[in-house]
């Protein structure tokens, strides 16, 4: 009986195994087979498609935010910062933020992207990238996953190069070119690589995110931009001395319609520096865009207001300057806070630059030219203690937990201790600041001095550095003839056709 059982058992199986085998060859099962198999090759594609568009969409962003950037150097800087000399030292105070462009370009393709952002120690990078080696097209997932880790490389360039043009407001008017070329050569090796290189490199001392032991906040480079190169101004100007005359000669600004065209492009510019610090077109993008404007439009009324209660009038150059401050102040924070907060952010910045650029510069004597250090030292430190205040996970959750949620970022969000992270990122950059200008001024005055002559400082840096000047519109009188004859300009030898008349 037993055995019966067995066998019956056994032709069940056998037939159910035969239909299935059956069934899995019929057309049906093929065509549910083929369905599927379609199926998942066209999410796959809708999937990598949705991945280039994005990485497309982050790859224009930087891209243009890269030129942005570059814009606020030149003509921006050039044209703020031009505007604001004599006019006798236009071509060359506007030459000092050109020629930035291309030393530091090379520079930073030889071993600078490699100090600030390959593998090294807390303080400095490696030469991992030096000439630029593996920099390529692919991504560097460690510091944007959806760029080619080139444009990341193109964008961090365009900070190198106007961090130092930052500075040559300090010493505008009285710097030998060649110092000036020296200077900013050793300064960006021995400052600004290990600086970009602790706060945003991998591993870098104060870097927040990548391994860093003191995790300070610095969305766009309040801290690595504006208080190291602000702080290097002071030096620049406490060591080269005043300008001759200063201040009982009138030193006013030669043309501010310059300089006003000069900051409007710097305002413009600023969205690339803050906004494209995001490194993709996404939330945090417009979040930094809205932030940096909004600061910049506060600032902008704060230095008029105080100005306009202790001059008597609103000027021109007061709300160009009040607009920058509030720029420089909200670039560490800009990544990090609501709008709200950055129009306190900006606000203060420029009634707190206005009493630096009056009052502590009036007390102290120091003659910074072109109010580099009140700018940009004094702006980008309270915009960096300011970060530690209202920075908040609501706009950028930068600090998880070991499960991934989001942790209180700023004093607001209930985590004081950001203000300490704050002031030793504040600390440290002073620090490298201060001391190495004042090292590398004392070199550079060694090998080549670091000052123009007294007679080349009141002749003019445009004719003494460069052997042209800014205006030569002023020709010598010319009897009119009954011909017209081509004359030779004596300071330049060019050809200018002068206009006659027939008598």
């Amino acid at each position: 009986m037993l055995r019966k059982k067995h066998n019956v058992i056994f032709s069940m199986k056998s037939f159910v195994l035969t239909v299935a085998a059956i069934l899995s060859a019929s057309p049906l099962s093929v065509m549910a087979q083929s369905g599927s198999t379609t199926v998942d090759g066209r999410l796959a594609k809708i999937e990598a498609a949705t991945a280039a568009a994005q990485s497309a969409g982050d790859n224009a962003w930087v891209l243009v935010s890269a030129a942005l950037v570059l814009m606020m150097t030149g003509p921006g800087l050039a044209l703020f910062y031009g505007g604001l000399v004599r006019k006798k030292n236009v071509l060359a105070t506007m030459m000092q933020s050109f020629i930035l462009m291309a030393l530091v370009t090379v520079l930073w393709a030889l071993y600078g992207y490699s100090l600030a952002f390959s593998r090294g120690n807390p303080f400095v990078g490696g030469f991992g990238f030096a000439f630029l080696r593996g920099v390529s097209g692919e991504p560097n997932a460690e510091y944007a996953a959806s760029i080619p880790q080139q444009t990341f490389m193109l964008f961090q360039l365009m900070f190198a190069i106007i961090t130092p043009a930052l500075i040559s407001g300090a010493f505008a008017e009285r710097m030998k070119f060649s110092a000036m070329v020296l200077f900013t050569t050793l300064w960006v090796t021995v400052v600004y690589f290990p600086l970009a290189h602790m706060l945003w490199g991998s591993g870098g001392f104060l870097n927040a995110t990548l391994g860093g032991r003191i995790p300070a906040l610095d969305f766009a480079g309040g801290t690595v931009v504006h208080i190291a190169s602000g702080f290097s101004a002071l030096i620049c100007a406490l060591y080269l001395g005043k300008r001759i005359g200063y201040p009982r000669t009138m030193m006013a600004p030669h043309s501010l319609v310059l300089s006003f065209i000069g900051a409007c492009m710097l305002w413009v510019g600023w969205f690339g520096f803050n906004a494209g610090s995001a490194l993709a077109a996404g939330s945090l993008a417009t979040s930094a865009f809205a932030a940096t404007h909004f600061a910049a439009a506060a600032a902008t009324l704060g230095w008029l207001a105080i100005e306009w209660w202790r001059l008597g009038k609103p000027t021109v150059l007061g709300a160009i300057s009040g607009a920058v401050c509030g720029l420089v102040a909200v670039t560490p924070a800009s990544g990090f806070v609501t709008p709200m907060a950055s129009l306190i952010i900006g606000f203060a910045a420029g009634i707190f630059c206005f009493l630096m650029v009056t009052e502590v510069k009036k007390r102290l004597r120091y003659d910074d030219s072109l109010d580099a250090f009140g700018v940009h030292g004094a702006g980008g430190t309270l915009g960096a203690l300011l970060t530690g205040i209202f920075a908040t996970k609501a706009i950028n959750p930068i600090f998880k937990d070991v499960s991934g949620n989001p942790l209180p970022v700023g004093l607001i969000d209930g985590h004081g201790a950001q203000i300490l992270n704050q002031l030793a990122g504040i600390a440290i950059t002073i620090v490298l600041a201060v001391a190495g200008t004042l090292v590398l001024l004392k070199i550079v005055d060694w090998l080549i001095g670091v000052r123009v002559s007294e007679e080349d400082e009141i002749e003019g840096l445009d004719l003494s550095q460069h052997g042209e000047g800014g205006y030569s519109a002023d020709l010598d009188l010319i009897p009119v003839g009954s011909a017209v004859k081509p004359v030779h300009a004596s300071a330049t030898g060019t050809m200018v056709a002068v206009a006659g008349q027939h008598s």
